[in-house]
């Protein structure tokens, strides 16, 4: 089954790098857009060349695809505002739909270690999480000063 041609534009989207899609948005603000060519002797731009323009640097061929297909692209032209309005709100969606997860699996793993020390004391196991963080003791074994004579 064959995807519509908005919900194909959307897909490719969002398969854009981050930085790929803000400079397109920014792009899309700043130049005047077109369907159905990469540039146009008027000056005209597509969404991609727009988002290069503004740091992007992206070759996503399918994305020049869906666009096309979206706007129906038979030869070129300027893009209607409503093409332009819904590549910029699949472009702002995308962008809001993002969240940064490294702050959260933070604050995850951190309770998770202070809850794990607080039932290791608990049950009298808190001296295994003392032995854990501890650094290792710095006696060489038989087997890295074989590795070491190998390597050297």
């Amino acid at each position: 089954m064959r995807r519509s041609a908005r919900s194909g534009l959307r897909l490719a989207v969002e398969c854009l790098p981050r930085h790929t899609r803000e400079a397109m948005l920014d792009g899309i603000r700043q130049n005047e857009i077109v369907v159905g060519a990469y540039v146009t002797r008027d000056g005209g731009v597509c969404p991609m060349l727009a988002a290069h323009r503004n740091g992007g640097r992206t070759d996503f061929i399918s994305f020049a695809i869906a666009w096309d297909r979206f706007c129906g692209a038979k030869r070129a032209r300027r893009a209607t505002e409503r093409e332009l309005r819904t590549l910029e709100g699949f472009l702002q969606a995308s962008l809001a739909a993002e969240v940064d997860l490294d702050d959260a699996i933070a604050d995850h793993q951190s309770l998770s270690r202070s809850r794990r020390a607080r039932e290791a004391e608990a049950t009298g196991w808190g001296w295994l999480a003392a032995a854990e963080e501890a650094p290792p003791q710095s006696s060489t074994s038989s087997v890295t000063r074989a590795n070491a004579s190998v390597c050297s």
